[in-house]
């Protein structure tokens, strides 16, 4: 089924572009595949449509589907999605960048390469807890990827987001030690369909918040705020399995 959605998405994704002219393709095609993998993704709230940093946990690779697919953002992933068959070239239609967590040395590299992604999109997406967790938990918010931020461009404001995938948020996380590709497949062989509620919260303006560490502080409160209301207990600490 992706590789049907493609033949038809792909193609008029390089037409649009031939002409010079927007394409909604990407958008539209990464979409459908968060369907075609059981995802019925409704959106809650409303993203800002341009110059917009978004700043969501993060619980599977299917997140960033669910968030192109109603936005149109792109992306700021780790470099292992990338070697991972199907979700990394999902991955690479909506000019995701991959990131090295352990690469210390090239944080100022991988920065770059943010801000060349910020010019060229209208809006980026960053999962700061650096990780995946399991849908009840929320990690510290790492923040050498903000640094972006550090000062802000003129008129890019910072949107939070919640994902929420219900009562199955624990069976769709990966985390552990299953390998990217064993979680596709174990995903992509499931029966029946899941809820996955994409949450954009109230954006806020990050001079208000001078600094990467604020802007972390206050995102992740409002995340962390939404999730404990949509789950109705507070969060527990993660630890993987």
């Amino acid at each position: 089924m992706m590789f049907v959605a493609a033949c038809i998405a792909v193609p008029l994704h390089y037409l649009w572009r031939l002409f010079r002219l927007s394409s909604p393709w990407p958008r539209l095609f990464l979409g459908v595949c968060a369907r075609i993998c059981g995802a019925r993704v409704r959106r809650k709230g409303v993203p800002l449509k341009r110059d917009v940093f978004y700043i969501s946990n993060h619980i599977s690779w299917i997140d960033i589907l669910a968030i192109a697919g109603t936005s149109g953002s792109a992306f700021v992933a780790k470099a292992e999605i990338r070697q991972s068959p199907i979700v990394g070239w999902l991955s690479t239609l909506n000019r995701t960048v991959f990131v090295s967590r352990e690469d210390r040395l090239g944080v100022a590299d991988q920065i770059n390469k943010l801000r060349d992604a910020m010019a060229e999109n209208w809006s980026i997406t960053v999962f700061p807890e650096g990780t995946t967790t399991d849908g009840h938990s929320l990690k510290p918010f790492k923040t050498p990827m903000l640094k972006v931020l550090e000062p802000p461009p003129q008129g890019v404001y910072v949107q939070p987001v919640m994902l929420d995938y219900g009562e199955v948020a624990e069976e769709i996380s990966w985390i552990g030690v299953e390998t990217g590709k064993d979680n596709a497949v174990r995903l992509l062989a499931r029966k029946g369909s899941f809820p996955l509620f994409v949450n954009f919260l109230e954006p806020f303006d990050p001079h208000e918040f001078p600094g990467r560490k604020k802007i972390a502080a206050e995102s992740r409160s409002r995340i962390e705020a939404a999730l404990v209301e949509t789950l109705g207990k507070p969060l527990r600490e993660f630890t993987a399995h």
